[in-house]
């Protein structure tokens, strides 16, 4: 085969402009538009919705990088889960943290405060998303993935992800085999992408594992979301799905966190059934089987206290929690940083301490997958850390990363020494310095509003996992690889956030 992805005419882009358009609207490959395409004004009611930026062709991914990923997902998972049950690790990671990061505190106070009543809701549920990029040291040597980072909390795109791995599959077969540079029916090796079925699996186990309503009412499941939420559709894709299912039947509602307070209610009972009113239907009320939370991971969700009590209102509640207080920290850069820490002849890996010992050989896959993380803490490494921090030359190689999820909170290269000088040495710890990774060079042609960019592009891979858990015992109830996200932006943006409006949906074709 020519090389892949290839160049196409003006009047083939054209084509498949017009193709793409038409099947994402057709499809749900969309999201509400924004701002700058579709004013407020101009859509008062908010009916309309846009093409998701998305890649013409599915971008070459090496398949050996795409199976290590997913042959490591369901250990993660269950890496993931044990961490999450360690209260005193976490606690250390709190503590390490330091002060500085007011929003990693609250969580830990809002936990401390439910501990301190009582939980009674022993069950968590993740759904997962481990990122990686493709890692090359030479041009001869053979590609592997390194660690981006690992979500606990709103890990989306499942729902977009599949149906871009949908397009593609349909245009290989009705729309490059009439290019001028050809690619047979059949000629790509496009992997099945299972991320709906996979994700609305892991909560539809955490609603039966929930088990009979212990009111008179009917159990539901919330979809906790942001207010004026644009990745709508990635959203309602779980949710349909959900809703399919015959037995049990599972009725979905969606709440905007800034809303907890005002319609649902904790039983006054030793059971503490969160209990949930819909604003519409008014006469119904329902017990809460799982709250899954697509808000609340960063700052922006808690504007006040009354959003701290809310969160403290939910998790002291019998609800299951995507994700618990607990699953949320355990996603902390900290936590990736220490457990990237490479063994030494006087420290053992962390990773032994969250895995069962007969798990040698997952261990030293998960380790094969991480890159140099280091913390900026007054340790030796840290030490060290803040050397390079603040180096010009240095620090072209490294990103500085806070405690955060979702786009845009990441400072990049030279801008590092600059942005530390404005902020107190004493907040410092609250950050990781991660080397960057340089994957091998790619192109495709991205639709983005309607227009198409054609250069160079970075992909980012996410593999999904979902993972049910009994805090009590230990025990886990559901662990399952969940489809996959691949994500890419332009060679000259540092972010990748599609959502935030650096990057575009895409999907591998394994080479």
């Amino acid at each position: 085969m020519a090389a892949f992805p290839p160049t196409t005419t003006p009047l083939e882009g054209e084509r498949l402009t017009e193709v793409i358009k038409d099947w994402a609207a057709a499809n749900g490959l969309v999201v509400r538009p924004p701002p700058a395409v579709i004013s407020a004004e101009a859509d008062p009611q908010g009916i309309l919705a846009t093409p998701v930026p998305v890649t013409l062709f599915p971008s070459p991914f090496p398949k050996v990088c795409f199976d290590q990923g997913v042959s490591v997902q369901k250990a993660y998972n269950e890496l993931y889960a044990a961490i999450s049950q360690d209260e005193g690790f976490l606690a250390q990671t709190i503590k390490d943290i330091g002060d500085s990061d007011d929003f990693i505190t609250e969580l830990w106070k809002v936990h401390l405060r439910v501990k301190a009543e009582g939980y009674v809701q022993h069950k968590s549920l993740g759904l997962f998303r481990s990122d990686y990029m493709v890692h090359q040291d030479t041009a001869d040597s053979d590609p592997m993935i390194k660690q981006v980072e690992f979500n606990t909390i709103a890990s989306s795109f499942g729902g977009l992800s599949a149906q871009t791995s949908a397009l593609h599959k349909y245009l290989a077969s009705t729309e490059y085999p009439l290019l001028e540079s050809s690619i047979a029916h059949g000629k790509l090796d496009l992997p099945r992408n299972s991320s709906v079925a996979g994700l609305a699996g892991g909560i539809r186990q955490a609603f039966i594992e929930y088990g009979a309503p212990t009111t008179s009412h009917s159990k539901c499941v919330i979809f906790l979301v942001q207010g004026g939420e644009r990745n709508i559709f990635d959203q309602k894709h779980l949710e349909f799905e959900l809703q399919k299912s015959e037995e049990p039947q599972i009725p979905v509602f969606r709440l905007p966190y800034a809303e907890i307070l005002q319609h649902t209610r904790v039983a006054d009972d030793s059971g503490r059934q969160l209990l949930y009113t819909p604003p519409k239907y008014p006469a119904r009320t329902f017990e809460v089987a799982v709250i899954y939370m697509r808000s609340g991971y960063g700052p922006g969700d808690y504007p006040d206290q009354s959003a701290w009590e809310a969160r403290y209102h939910l998790e002291r509640s019998a609800a299951i929690k995507c994700p618990s207080v607990l699953t949320q920290v355990a996603g902390t850069k900290k936590v990736q940083q220490v457990l990237a820490t490479p063994e030494t002849p006087s420290n053992s890996s962390v990773l032994n301490n969250f895995l069962p010992s007969e798990s040698s050989g997952r261990t030293a896959k998960l380790a094969a997958t991480f890159t140099n993380i280091y913390p900026l803490d007054d340790t030796e490494a840290g030490l060290k850390a803040r050397q390079i921090a603040q180096d010009p030359e240095l620090c072209k190689k490294y990103v500085l990363k806070p405690q955060r999820e979702g786009g845009g909170n990441n400072i990049y290269r030279s801008a590092i020494p600059e942005f530390l000088k404005t902020i107190p040495e004493a907040h410092y710890a609250s950050y990781i310095l991660m080397e960057l990774i340089t994957p091998p060079p790619v192109t495709n042609t991205i639709l983005r509003n309607g227009k198409l960019e054609h250069g160079g592009v970075i992909c980012e891979l996410g593999i999904y996992g979902t993972c049910l858990w009994e805090g009590k015992s230990g025990k886990v109830l559901h662990n399952e690889q969940a489809g996959y996200l691949l994500r890419t932006k332009g060679d000259k943006s540092e972010e990748g956030g599609v959502a935030a409006g650096f990057g575009c949906m895409d999907s591998c074709s394994l080479v």
